[in-house]
């Protein structure tokens, strides 16, 4: 039987920013969605900004969203 495919990409942050920040994804997820219209890395500064993320926890909640929507 073959070990479980370890999650690779985004998605492989997610449990240690659920831990880190003490929300589940769904609540980042929507934070992203609400600031549609900008780039990337606009989005990425202000989770800094604003939510206290760190910069690799931001850039994969933002990578994950703006994959999604394509």
């Amino acid at each position: 039987m073959a070990a479980p495919e370890k999650v690779k990409g985004p998605a492989s942050y997610f449990p240690s920013i659920e831990k880190t920040y003490g929300h589940p994804m769904a609540h980042w997820f929507d934070l992203v969605k609400q600031q549609q219209g900008k780039k990337h890395m606009e989005i990425v500064a202000w989770l800094k900004a604003e939510h206290g993320l760190g910069h690799g926890h931001a850039n994969a909640i933002v990578a994950h969203c703006l994959a999604a929507a394509k």
